[in-house]
Parts: C-alpha cells; structure tokens; sequence
C-alpha cells in the first residue's frame, strides 16, 4: 500500500476462457493476502471487492474477482485499447479498495 491509500500490483495479462471470457490480471500472492484481510469490509457480496482503478493514465472501476483463493482484476477492453495492453504484457495496476 502507498502513502496515497492505494495498492499498487503488477502482473502479467491472461486470458480466460471460461464461462465469460475476459482478460485478467492476477494479483500477487503478498497482494491478496492484504485484501483477504480487509474483505469484508468492502466486498458486496459473492467475495467481489470493488475497486477503482489506474492503469498509466486510464482511470476505471470494476470489482476484483476471487479465483482459486487469490484475486483477479478484469481489464475492460477500452482500458487495454486506451493502454495498448496486449495479452501475456506485463502491467501495473493501481486499486483503491472499495472505491467508485
């Protein structure tokens, strides 16, 4: 966590196949150990915890999603566009937990 409040992660961008496909981040292990802790705090139910966003100067809101106990940030595709993110990219995102 910065001095801002904000919880900064890097990973690499995938994509899942799954019954909605999409592309996604994977928080670090350390990362998501963090929002575990304060998950209920902020979560809106089915372990989804809202967050709102920076990627470089694209700012966006979306919810963390919970997969195999760790956390998943969704990249809408007008943020990988407005980035120019492409699949298997390395990526920092900026979360403010709970934000809107």
């Amino acid at each position: 966590m910065n001095d801002d409040g904000l919880l900064e992660v890097g990973g690499v961008v995938f994509y899942w196949r799954g019954p909605a496909p999409f592309y996604y981040l994977r928080v670090p292990e350390a990362a998501a150990a963090y929002i575990h802790d304060v998950a209920s705090q902020v979560t809106y139910g089915w372990g989804m915890i809202p967050v709102a966003a920076k990627i470089g100067s694209t700012r966006f809101t979306t919810a963390l999603f919970p997969k195999d106990g760790g956390y998943l940030v969704p990249l809408k595709t007008a943020v990988r566009q407005a980035e120019g993110i492409d699949l298997d990219e390395e990526v920092t995102v900026e979360l403010e937990l709970g934000g809107s």
